[in-house]
C-alpha cells in the first residue's frame, strides 16, 4: 500500500504485487488547505471507514506531498546541517524533523520536512514502514524515462493548487522547483518566467504535461497559446491511474 499525504489532498493505492494490478485506489481533494493535525485526522477516519486499507499488507509507504523540501548537490551534502538547506526556502522551527531522500542516478540529495505524526501513526498501526517524497518519486520516474534522450524537455506536473517544473537534458537534472498558483495566469507566468531565467525560447522547447491536466481545461489552453510545442506526457512505460491519465502520477509510480 502506498499513501501520498498532503495539506491539500489525501489518496490511497493498494497494488497486487504478485499480479502487478491495482486492487484499490481511492482519492480525496480537500475543500481548502488543511493543517497537519488535520491530515491526519483524515488519515485515521479513512482507515476507520474503508474496508480495504484495515487488510495486511507486505509493505507500506508514504509518500509527503508539501513545499517544504530542496535539492542539494551531494558534494555539499552534509547530514549535520540539513536545517541550514531549507531555512532560505521554507519556513522551519527547532522542533521540526527533517530528513532526506537519495536521487536515483543524480549526485543530489532531497531535504525535506515529512509529516511526522503521519509517520508516527503510520507505525503504530503497521510497525516498520517506507517513505519519501513526492518530489523523489517524480524527479526519479522523469529521469527513467528521459533515459538515453539528449534532447531538453520541460515537464510540468499538475496539481489542483500547484504544480512540479522539471528541466531534464541529456541524462541531467537541470531544475526542479513546485509553485502554488490560484490562476491560469499565475500558471504560466511562473513556467514562463522559469523559461526566462534559464534562457530557453517558448518557441523551441519542449512542453511535456501530466498530472491534473487535460487538453481540454483551461490550463492547457493557455500554456498553449505561449509555448509552440505542448504535448501530454504518454502512457506507455508508466502505470497510469484511471481513464488512462497521468492523474496522480507520483503516488502510481511509487510503487
Amino acid at each position: 500500500m502506498s499513501i501520498q499525504a498532503g495539506l491539500n489532498g489525501l489518496s490511497f493505492l493498494i497494488l497486487d504485487t504478485f499480479s502487478d494490478s491495482i486492487v484499490n485506489f481511492s482519492s480525496q481533494d480537500f475543500e481548502k488547505k488543511c493543517t497537519p493535525k488535520v491530515l491526519l485526522e483524515k488519515i485515521i477516519e479513512a482507515f476507520n471507514t474503508h474496508e480495504s486499507l484495515q487488510a495486511t499488507f507486505a509493505k507500506v509507504q508514504i509518500i509527503h506531498h508539501n513545499e517544504m523540501q530542496t535539492l542539494v548537490p551531494v558534494p555539499l551534502f552534509e547530514e549535520a546541517h540539513l536545517s541550514d538547506y531549507l531555512k532560505y526556502n521554507t519556513k522551519i522551527f527547532k522542533t521540526d524533523f527533517i530528513t532526506y531522500d537519495a536521487i536515483q542516478n543524480e549526485d543530489m540529495m532531497l531535504v525535506y520536512v515529512p509529516y511526522v505524526n503521519v509517520n508516527n501513526y503510520i507505525f503504530e498501526r503497521f510497525g516498520s514502514f517506507e517513505y519519501k517524497h513526492t518530489a523523489t518519486v517524480l524527479i526519479d520516474k522523469i529521469l527513467q524515462l528521459e533515459k538515453n534522450n539528449s534532447e531538453l524537455k520541460v515537464f510540468v506536473n499538475v496539481e489542483p493548487s500547484c504544480f512540479d517544473l522539471i528541466v531534464v537534458k541529456d541524462d541531467n537534472l537541470l531544475l526542479y522547483n513546485q509553485f502554488e498558483y490560484q490562476t491560469k495566469e499565475d500558471f504560466i507566468y511562473y513556467i514562463l518566467f522559469t523559461a526566462e531565467q534559464l534562457e530557453l525560447n517558448p518557441e523551441h522547447f519542449k512542453c511535456v504535461l501530466l498530472g491534473a491536466i487535460a487538453e481540454n481545461d483551461a490550463l492547457y489552453a493557455i500554456i498553449y497559446k505561449y509555448i509552440r510545442h505542448v504535448s501530454m506526457l504518454g502512457l506507455s512505460n508508466i502505470r497510469c491511474a484511471q481513464n488512462n491519465s497521468t492523474q496522480n502520477f507520483t503516488l502510481f509510480n511509487s510503487i
